[in-house]
């Protein structure tokens, strides 16, 4: 680390942090808030949308949105492609299977038309997950 940033760093901790006092407790319950971030599910799907504007597999996809901080499929990757195969019900994306066995996803123009006018709304009136989904 540069030499300033250690000056500043102890600095911090010196004056400004030195004034706050959080108990074990108090430490826990902000871990925990932060491991349970959560997203709605209109912003999920909403993300998956985001990166499916190029083909990606279903792998690729749980990693991408785990580095955004979605950490839904992580356990449960079978309800990612559950979305997917009703986006693609909805005929919002295409699949297709690689010689290798990999099948990759890809919003057509329909799912990217209705990604933008999502986008182009204020977050409060986004559509549901539902209505997305469902029509």
């Amino acid at each position: 680390m540069d030499k300033r940033l250690k000056n500043l760093k102890k600095t911090m901790n010196r004056e400004v942090f030195a004034q706050l006092k959080f108990t074990e407790n108090h430490k826990k319950s902000i871990r925990e808030k932060i491991k349970q971030e959560t997203h709605s599910d209109e912003e999920i799907l909403i993300a998956i949308m985001q990166l499916l504007l190029q083909k990606k597999t279903g792998y690729q996809l749980i990693s991408l949105l785990q580095s955004r901080g979605i950490l839904n499929f992580k356990e449960n990757e079978g309800s990612l492609y559950v979305i997917l195969h009703r986006l693609e019900l909805r005929s919002l994306l295409t699949s297709s299977w690689q010689e290798d066995g990999a099948k990759f996803y890809q919003l057509n123009k329909k799912g990217r038309k209705l990604l933008k006018k999502v986008e182009e709304q204020p977050l409060s009136n986004h559509l549901s997950f539902k209505e997305i989904l469902e029509g």
